[in-house]
């Protein structure tokens, strides 16, 4: 880390927990192409945990939008980064809060860059076109560097857990409750370790997975971890089961086995790498594509609970000890 007051890059990526881990590929080629800048990272204050596993951030300035970024250093970044989206919203923020010498950015007014669409269309998954944003710029990228170091163990495990996270923002990816039971139920009864996961908003829903599944709710997890606790688990756990959420993200930045069910979205954008332990269930031909829908999408749906114990006996057929 250089002096304070030195030049610094300043990159927008003002989203959730699964958007900051897409863009680590993206984050540490800008950290290698500007050695000895500050890199600064534009995001929610709730994310810092994961923003210093990346080892391409120096400092989190928290930003929980991108008409929340401020920038009141007196010294003005030399690059500013605009990862957030190909709309206006990071570009006219990053206008607003910052006068760089260089803006990295899609093609908008007043920016430079090359088009959203053209990029999209050749480039499937959210990490490949973040990095060819850059590319643009001649900035050398790895779209496969998304592993993170794992931090520190919650103490000691016997065994590895089994993790189910049954919760989603949006009820189009959120499988039926009943269904999240059987599975937990299904792999109680085979005697591994089962814990539900979530945040405090998902708790109840994941009281009611453990209840309908007959596991105890010392078992559920839900509500009593952080985001710095959640990476421990995640990254000790022999398995992951979960909706398109940044659990899943995490899953893969961990290369903990994850069978990951995805409904309105399509996982060739936001799914995990197919070069790691990780099983994707979805139906593509019955996907409705609602991502604001009030109800599972079908292709979500059409993912039975046979499906998904069928996967987690080929993506983790051996739960070793730690």
């Amino acid at each position: 880390m250089q002096r304070p007051g030195s030049s610094a890059v300043l990159a927008l990526r003002a989203l959730h927990l699964g958007d900051l881990l897409v863009a680590v590929p993206a984050l540490r080629a800008l950290r290698r192409a500007h050695p000895g800048y500050r890199m600064v990272l534009a995001a929610p204050r709730s994310l810092d945990p994961v923003a210093g596993l990346t080892g391409a951030v120096d400092e989190l300035l928290p930003t929980p939008s991108p008409a929340d970024l401020r920038w009141s250093r007196p010294v003005q970044p030399t690059v500013a980064v605009n990862l957030h989206g190909y709309g206006p919203d990071g570009h006219r923020a990053l206008d607003t809060a910052v006068t760089p010498r260089r803006r990295i950015g899609f093609r908008a007014p007043g920016w430079d860059g090359p088009e959203w669409a053209a990029v999209a269309a050749r480039c499937a998954h959210e990490r490949e076109r973040w990095c060819a944003l850059l590319e643009e710029y001649g900035i050398p990228t790895d779209p496969e560097d998304l592993v993170l170091d794992p931090p520190p163990r919650l103490g000691r495990m016997s065994v590895r857990p089994m993790l189910v996270h049954p919760g989603a923002r949006r009820c189009a990816k959120r499988w039926p409750v009943e269904r999240f039971a059987e599975v937990v139920a299904a792999l109680d009864h085979e005697g591994h370790a089962v814990a539900v996961i979530g945040s405090a908003v998902e708790r109840p829903l994941a009281l009611a997975v453990a209840e309908a599944a007959g596991l105890p709710e010392r078992q559920v997890l839900a509500g009593r971890t952080g985001l710095r606790q959640l990476c421990a688990l995640v990254a000790g756990a022999g398995l992951v089961i979960s909706g398109d959420t940044g659990t899943a993200h995490l899953a893969s930045a961990f290369r903990t086995p994850s069978v990951v069910l995805f409904g309105p979205v399509d996982p060739a954008q936001w799914g995990p790498p197919a070069s790691g332990p990780h099983v994707v269930l979805t139906d593509p031909g019955a996907r409705r594509g609602d991502l604001f829908a009030d109800d599972p999408d079908p292709a979500l749906l059409a993912v039975q609970v046979a499906d998904v114990l069928s996967a987690v006996s080929r993506v983790c057929p051996v739960l070793r000890p730690v």
